[in-house]
């Protein structure tokens, strides 16, 4: 197998060059970045397979000419703003790509990428990915479903807790503070329900869990639940579906009035000598800040809870997992948890385990069970629940 891994220096793309580099079924991993010298400096990955090629992600000439070199699959671990570009020269080029960002401004790609009979599998990653997998795992489970709702976050370890968020960065910080403006749709009590961004840490639906392990975590609604379940045509029967980001409690009291002070505003503010936002002030004071010492460990943590009737008994399904942070090699929980689905995916289609063609989704086109046996492997152990429901 022939990988080209775009990205590759960034902190997922290095999480996929140690899983592709142990893989006895990749041959060659071209590593392009911006910064192809980085990966001299990563002495936990065996670097026999990996060659690394200079790269400008906005130059579409230039990603089409590089695919041309004939690669099986190529991985995409750019910025969310690539993706269209990244999946045209793969069209353009033939080759098949896995990517691990929200799908909405590639969809209308898919019968070009059928036509070049192509497989494209955005969304393949931690969340959204492995979450959108449990979907279909448990939708394969039951008869009839009636509640889907699925949280993940990416929070400290307690002893890590030191500062007044209890939060601290294992991706970007922009995307970050960028997902502290987004809108939420779910379904409750069988209606929808539209919430803005504005309202995203003070509406009715931010509640608390118990996390097995952890203890109680915060749950603020995030992004449109109900796309997914239209998308696995269940939506004309659920009572309820959510998707919701976990963090320590806490959070949703220090971003409310944070952005109803406008800290994080994109209009630059008035009276500086330069033009500056709220927004890239806030991302530059804090990034420093809330960065993870060699010794601590981030914690990705996720749980899927189904409810619905399985051979006329209802029951609650709920699926969990928990990623920590390797301290031998210094990967993220994080990073792992994005890029180990996207390198399995990757040999999935390579290996014919998915064949499909055009721009997929994991909710309907990656094999769950053989898909979750590939993360066990790796470490990643989802642990199931069954209890009847009251």
């Amino acid at each position: 197998m022939k990988v080209l891994v775009l990205g590759g220096c960034g902190t997922q793309g290095r999480a996929a060059l140690y899983d592709l580099s142990r893989n006895i079924s990749v041959d060659q991993v071209t590593c392009a970045d911006i910064q192809p010298e980085l990966p001299d400096t990563f002495g936990f990955i065996d670097k026999a397979k990996i060659q690394t090629v200079r790269i400008d992600a906005n130059d579409p000439n230039a990603l089409a000419s590089k695919m041309d070199e004939k690669f099986d699959v190529v991985l995409d671990f750019l910025p969310p703003q690539c993706i269209r570009t990244v999946a045209e020269a793969a069209i353009k080029s033939g080759v098949n790509l896995v990517n691990t960002n929200y799908a909405f401004d590639i969809l209308d790609l898919h019968q070009a990428a059928k036509e070049k009979e192509i497989s494209i599998i955005p969304e393949c990653g931690l969340d959204p990915g492995i979450d959108l997998i449990i979907y279909n795992y448990s939708l394969k489970y039951f008869d009839e479903v009636f509640k889907l709702n699925s949280y993940c976050g990416g929070i400290p370890e307690k002893a890590a807790c030191d500062n007044p968020l209890n939060y601290k960065i294992s991706w970007n910080i922009k995307a970050v503070l960028k997902s502290q403006k987004r809108d939420a749709t779910l379904i409750a009590d069988s209606e929808l329900i539209y919430i803005p961004a504005k309202d995203q840490h003070e509406n009715a639906f931010i509640h608390h869990i118990e996390f097995p392990g952890i203890g109680t975590l915060e749950a603020i609604p995030n992004g449109n639940a109900v796309y997914y379940a239209q998308l696995l045509r269940i939506a004309d029967k659920l009572r309820e579906t959510g998707r919701y980001t976990l963090r320590w409690p806490g959070w949703c009291a220090f971003w409310d009035p944070m952005k109803k002070l406008g800290f994080l505003s994109d209009v630059p503010i008035k009276g500086l000598p330069c033009e500056v936002s709220p927004f890239e002030m806030a991302a530059k004071l804090l990034e420093p800040q809330l960065q993870y010492n060699d010794s601590e460990k981030d914690l990705a943590v996720m749980v899927n809870v189904v409810e619905g009737i399985r051979e006329g008994k209802q029951q609650i399904l709920t699926c969990s997992l928990m990623i920590e942070r390797d301290l031998m090699t210094g990967l993220m929980a994080m990073s792992m948890g994005v890029a180990y689905p996207a390198c399995i995916a990757a040999e999935m289609i390579v290996r014919g385990d998915i064949t499909r063609k055009g721009v997929l989704s994991p909710a309907a086109d990656v094999p769950c069970e053989l898909f979750m046996d590939q993360l066990n492997k790796r470490g990643i152990k989802i642990n199931e629940t069954i209890e009847q429901s009251k």
